[in-house]
């Protein structure tokens, strides 16, 4: 009973710590290896949600899709920053936390290692029989001479060669300490600085750099101001008044895709054709962007992520202006090219329009009555399908809006002559006059529109000499075996050197008895052995010229 009234100090109980000592136990905790280690597999599980969901930093449409399919769920997930997840607070938290805890775990390393490069190779063990792999034999060569041809035999391996004198100044014994495979420590530690160096050159892109598409359209121009993303991220350090002033055409665009066969409709070939202009004043060069083969311009890179068809529409209003004439990219929905888009004219009176529709790049008919699909990606039949609507697009409230998208709380549609909505189909050439002498719609001519990404990612070679060099760091660690070494020599009374010979491996291996036979036979060679110890090797017998394991 009088034990359960004693307290924690009296009953042997670990004092509380200190803050300071709370603070030391936990960063000890963080630049564990074993805390990198998984520091690094969460910060994969956590990019994991940004390879499923559709990103905002990459295509915001999609992720507006996204929402529209699931309406309950992409309101929670946009809560955790499943949209946005490489700029999200708890994935920078993990990339910061990683990047602390390689900086803990690497810096004393790299002490312990050089340490261990100043110092000798360690003393040589009393009883080599306990070691993995030994040998011995008996030579009738001095010690010094022994030990010479052990130092030579051993090859790159860093030495220290330690003898014993008699009182005369003879040496009576001796020793050669060798140690190889400090460069698996390198390769270790190389490999470990190289991820920082990863983590530092994604972020230092992220940062400082910036990602923006626009879309143009045959016969279109674009130039690099921040007016003509259609979409645009940067960086937290990045002024927008860097942004390089090139400009570009885009002239024509050859767009190929396979006619017969399985792979009917699968897209073989694009290509852009136009002109670019690096500097305001410079002349214009031509340009040729492939997939996968991007434009350099001052610093930034232009690629080609997508492509689809821009039909020319010509709206005249009800007084018989023409408030609207350009191409209208329309965005491919699925493989056929089954396109959806947007026209708004503003200008329009006495009511402004907006047209809602899709387009077929070649459109079959399924029935009498049915709406008609795409058959192929190619422009065989294009059809060019629309609503139309009359009153206010809402663009004069101030509001921004999206250019693919139609506002239609306060426009009144138009409807046919059977009451039902007015469905205008429209081949290139054709025209239809709208309802109640609001105007009519034309569609002129088809052309093709290529989306293009601009980019410019300072330091974008830092990942890749980081990955390229922690890849060599890693095959050093993998492949190279650290080994310690022992010759220990000694003169007997009867006027023969005892040879020993020992081997430790500091990592697994199955070669070290090999060894160390291949080194005793060539000690053997250089120093030779007296008859009996040959005699009683080839046998294998003798107590002299044996192996010990444990």
């Amino acid at each position: 009973m009088a034990d359960k009234n004693r307290g924690p100090k009296a009953r042997g109980a670990a004092p509380a710590l200190s803050f300071v000592e709370t603070l030391r136990w936990a960063w000890r905790q963080l630049t564990s290896m074993r805390t990198a280690l998984f520091l690094l597999l969460l910060l994969a599980l956590a990019a994991v949600p940004g390879s499923i969901v559709p990103q905002r930093g990459v295509d915001p449409r999609a992720v507006a899709a996204y929402f529209e399919r699931h309406p309950d769920l992409a309101p929670v997930l946009d809560k955790l920053g499943a949209f946005h997840v490489y700029t999200s607070v708890w994935f920078s938290a993990i990339y910061i936390l990683l990047m602390i805890s390689l900086i803990g775990c690497i810096v004393p390393r790299i002490g312990v290692y050089a340490r261990a490069l100043r110092a000798r190779p360690p003393k040589a063990p009393r009883n080599f029989s306990r070691l993995p792999a030994s040998a011995s034999y008996e030579t009738t060569a001095d010690v010094e001479s022994v030990l010479a041809d052990a130092a030579k035999s051993l090859g790159m391996a860093r030495k220290d060669t330690v003898t014993e004198t008699d009182d005369s100044g003879a040496v009576v014994g001796g020793e050669v300490r060798a140690e190889k495979g400090y460069l698996r420590e390198l390769g270790n530690l190389v490999f470990h600085i190289s991820l920082v160096v990863v983590l530092v050159g994604v972020a230092s892109m992220n940062l400082l750099g910036y990602r923006g598409n626009a879309i143009v359209a045959e016969g279109g121009g674009y130039s690099n101001t921040l007016t003509q993303f259609d979409e645009f991220t940067a960086g937290g350090l990045f002024d927008t008044d860097d942004l390089p002033p090139f400009s570009m055409t885009l002239d024509e665009f050859d767009s190929r895709f396979e006619l017969e066969g399985p792979q009917r409709g699968a897209p073989r070939s694009f290509v852009a054709y136009g002109t670019v202009t690096d500097k305001p004043g410079d002349e214009p060069r031509p340009y040729e962007l492939k997939v996968n083969h991007p434009l350099r311009v001052d610093g930034a890179s232009v690629y080609l992520v997508g492509q689809g068809y821009a039909p020319v529409i010509r709206v005249t209003d009800g007084k018989g202006r023409v408030v609207f004439d350009d191409a209208v990219p329309f965005l491919p929905a699925d493989p056929t090219y089954t396109s959806n888009g947007v026209v708004k004219v503003p200008d329009a009176r006495p009511s402004q329009l907006g047209f809602q529709g899709f387009f077929l790049p070649t459109a079959v008919s399924t029935g009498e009555d049915e709406i008609p699909v795409s058959a192929h990606p190619a422009a065989a039949n294009p059809i060019l399908g629309l609503f139309a609507y009359y009153g206010d697009l809402g663009l004069d409230d101030g509001e921004a809006q999206s250019v693919y998208v139609l506002d239609k709380d306060e426009l009144t549609q138009f409807m046919g002559d059977d009451g039902e909505p007015l469905r205008i189909m429209l081949t290139p050439g054709e025209a239809v006059t709208l309802p109640d002498g609001k105007g009519t719609i034309e569609f002129v001519e088809l052309r093709q529109f290529a989306r293009f990404q601009f980019s410019a990612q300072p330091g974008v070679m830092v990942p890749l000499w980081g990955v390229s060099i922690g890849a060599l760091g890693l095959v050093l660690s993998l492949m190279i075996r650290p080994r310690r070494t022992w010759v220990r020599a000694r003169r007997r009374e009867d006027g023969t050197t005892l040879v020993e010979i020992a081997a430790l491996d500091r990592v697994p291996r199955s070669d070290v008895e090999q060894s160390v036979d291949d080194l005793a036979e060539r000690l053997r060679e250089r120093t030779g052995h007296t008859e009996a110890d040959y005699d009683t090797a080839s046998e294998g017998t003798t107590p002299e010229s044996t192996k010990g394991e444990t």
